[in-house]
Formats: structure tokens, C-alpha cells, sequence
């Protein structure tokens, strides 16, 4: 029985270490579209996403079976984060300059408002939900049997150990959050390598969609496989890298620092 007890324990800390590299393409893809609002929404729209991202989850979890095939939810997902992420780089990159963008954003966010900002990180935290709870369950469905009896339409242990990976999940989501908000406001200069990651971290939704079994453009198993997880964090790190050490990012330290 204590054998059993260990291995649950060490697939919970794997699980908090899988939610926790989950858990930062949340937030940042919240931080950023909460980004424009003034700053007493911006950290209401954080919370009222973290609600969100919760019962989205929790609902997820006990109708795995049903919206593990419904995969337009996360291709719906996935197109809104490629056109949030690459509209602001186009603009940024051939349109006007990052300040007259960035008041555009500013004015666009003042005029749709509050509640359908919150919409926004609805659509994304539904999206995000059924990839973790995927994640999670798969994990989960590969330990023993628990004395627990069953619950949720899974074992109890097992059932208790997605839940708890999962509110860790989100406590990590928080403090990513805040913590990007307050990054993009240090240095603003990072803002278009955010929109970048969001729009990779579209790409991640839309190889996840075209490997569903009602689509099988890809294999099913690839947006879990070792390769997979190689290049996209792969690439989400050399997109960071080159937005930090970027020449516009140094020039805008030098600015504020004269």
C-alpha cells in the first residue's frame, strides 16, 4: 500500500511540474490581453481569469469524455491567439511606430472595455483547460488503482491528484501573471515578443487540433510526444531570448535610464 502512496505522490510533483510549464502560456496570454486595461480592472480581469481558468477546469475535468471530442473549442482558440499575437507584431513591424501602436491598443481597450476583455481570457482559459485536464488525465489514468473507490468517472486517487496538480496549476498562473504585467510594464520594449509567444502558443493549439481523431492530420499522440515538447519550448525560449537581449529592448532601457 505504501508503494502505491509513493508513486501517487511522485506523479502529483510531476504533474505540478507539467501544470506549472502549462500554466506560464496562461498567464502570459492573460497578462497580455489584460494588458491595456487601467491598472484596478487589469488585476480584476487577472482574478475573474483565475476564477475562470478554475471552473473551467474542474467543469473539464468531470466531462473529459465529452469535450475530448469536441476540438473546435480549441481550433476556435487557437485562431484568435495567431491573430491576437500576429496582428500586434504586423502592426509593430509594418505599420505605424510601437508608440502610436501602443496608444492604438490603449484606445482600443478603453473602448470595448472591461467585461469583454474578460471575455477574451474566457475564450483562452476555455481553451487552456481542456489541453491541461488532457494532460493531466493521461498522466493520472497511468497509476495503480486507490482504495478510494471511483469519483469523477475515474479512480479517487487518481482523481484527487488531477485536482490537486490542477489548483497548483493556478496558483502558478497568478503569480506568472502578475508577474509578467509588472514585466511589461518595466519594459515595455518586450511587448511584441509577448505577442509572439501568444501567437506560438496558438501554434501549440492548432497542432493539438489537427491531431485530434476527427481531424488525423497529425499523429494523435505528437502534441505530447518528447519531440514536440522539444521544439515548441525550444522555440518559445529562443523567441524570449532574442525579445530581451533585442536592440530595440536595449534602446528603450537607455532611453528611460537618460
Amino acid at each position: 500500500m505504501e508503494t502505491i502512496w509513493l508513486e501517487y505522490a511522485w506523479a502529483l510533483l510531476i504533474l505540478i511540474g507539467l501544470e506549472g510549464l502549462l500554466s506560464a502560456d496562461n498567464a502570459l496570454v492573460l497578462a497580455v490581453i489584460a494588458r491595456h486595461l487601467p491598472e484596478d480592472e487589469k488585476k480584476k480581469a487577472i482574478n475573474y481569469g483565475i476564477l475562470m481558468a478554475f471552473a473551467f477546469r474542474f467543469v473539464a475535468l468531470f466531462a473529459i469524455s465529452f469535450i475530448a471530442n469536441v476540438w473546435q473549442i480549441q481550433a476556435i482558440g487557437a485562431l484568435y491567439l495567431l491573430y491576437l499575437g500576429l496582428k500586434h507584431i504586423i502592426q509593430a513591424k509594418f505599420g505605424k511606430d510601437n508608440k502610436n501602436v501602443h496608444k492604438d491598443d490603449e484606445k482600443e481597450a478603453a473602448a470595448k472595455g472591461f467585461w469583454p476583455t474578460v471575455g477574451k481570457i474566457a475564450l483562452a482559459d476555455l481553451a487552456f483547460a481542456i489541453d491541461s485536464i488532457l494532460a493531466a488525465v493521461a498522466l493520472a489514468l497511468g497509476l495503480p488503482d486507490s482504495p478510494l473507490g471511483d469519483f469523477g468517472g475515474m479512480d479517487g486517487g487518481q482523481f484527487i491528484v488531477v485536482v490537486l496538480g490542477g489548483v497548483a496549476g493556478l496558483i502558478l498562473i497568478k503569480f506568472a501573471a502578475t508577474w509578467f504585467v509588472q514585466l511589461l510594464e518595466k519594459r515595455p520594449a518586450l511587448e511584441t515578443t509577448a505577442y509572439a509567444i501568444v501567437a506560438w502558443v496558438g501554434v501549440k493549439l492548432a497542432v493539438i487540433t489537427l491531431a485530434h481523431k476527427d481531424i488525423g492530420i497529425l499523429d494523435h499522440d505528437f502534441p505530447h510526444s518528447t519531440v514536440w515538447t522539444i521544439i515548441f519550448y525550444g522555440v518559445l525560449v529562443a523567441i524570449a531570448l532574442f525579445g530581451w537581449f533585442a536592440p530595440s529592448n536595449k534602446k528603450h532601457l537607455k532611453d528611460k535610464a537618460s
